[in-house]
């Protein structure tokens, strides 16, 4: 199982330096990926900044930690431009891209960006296949219900063919999400219960069966928060999630009123106390 860390950027606020100094601490530890959360226009969102810009802005500070948005509402986004972007990301980073994407549920937000809001499943799971064309073909000639693109292509194209794309859903996810995480994704992050998690885990292996899809093709991603109200159970949470099968987890710092300085004692804390059983 890869262990990752969530980046605390809210609670590090501004602080680009405490961002680059946490960033490269975990690189140095050994965790193997650093995620980060994706909002554009919500109130009380707090201090947040773009995901793909911080993570160009760490990709330089950085050498081997995979970079990880999660997760950005990929409607919203103009599927071209979005395409580009990841692109050069994932050149600058040297392929160490991993997409979280989205629908989200905000009809406020997609106001705010233009985009109708009761399309956005139907939109992303086009988006999900023009972005795979986008990245590992020269020229892309597509026809969809919300874009068309004939005999273009990206240049350069990037260095992973295609950029891994991961959905992040509800708990529960719904029917046609459980549909496009089986058929179209590299893999999720789980926000199930450990009860819910082998009927969600099931549904989305069924719908990978139905296209020919070996169900270890798909990643499966939860997090565990090492501080907070949970803390005196976070190790015992991280060995069941490893032996329930999850391929990747994510620690988390953020939540428990730290400042830059007590997330980095925390962070070495608790990747000094992981259970032997949890690492591959």
């Amino acid at each position: 199982m890869r262990i990752g860390v969530s980046l605390p950027v809210r609670e590090l606020a501004g602080d680009l330096v405490a961002i680059r100094d946490f960033a490269q601490l975990a690189e140095g530890l050994g965790l193997t990926h650093l995620r980060v959360p994706e909002q554009v226009l919500r109130p009380g969102s707090g201090h947040l900044h773009e995901s793909m810009t911080i993570l160009t802005w760490v990709a330089a500070q950085t050498s081997s930690i995979e970079l990880v948005p999660s997760v950005i509402i990929l409607p919203s986004r103009q599927t071209a431009l979005f395409a580009k972007q990841a692109a050069e990301l994932d050149i600058v980073s040297g392929g160490r891209l991993r997409l979280g994407i989205g629908v989200g549920n905000s009809q406020e937000e997609y106001g705010y960006m233009g985009v109708d809001f009761h399309s956005r499943g139907r939109r992303c799971s086009e988006q999900m296949q023009l972005l795979k064309q986008l990245w590992t073909r020269e020229t892309v000639n597509f026809e969809g219900e919300f874009d068309t693109i004939t005999g273009v292509g990206l240049n350069p194209l990037p260095v992973q063919q295609p950029i891994p794309l991961w959905i992040g859903a509800r708990a529960v996810p719904s029917a046609s999400v459980i549909r496009r995480i089986g058929q179209l994704s590299d893999g999720w992050f789980n926000l199930a219960s450990p009860e819910d998690f082998p009927r969600v885990r099931d549904a989305i292996y069924a719908e990978a069966d139905a296209i020919g899809r070996a169900s270890d093709e798909l990643g499966i991603e939860s997090g565990v928060a090492v501080v907070g109200e949970r803390e005196h159970e976070w190790k015992d949470r991280v060995v069941n999630w490893k032996q329930a099968g999850l391929t990747h987890l994510c620690l988390r710092t953020l939540g428990g009123g730290l400042n830059g300085r007590e997330h980095h004692e925390k962070l070495q804390q608790a990747v000094s106390e992981l259970p032997d059983q949890a690492r591959d």
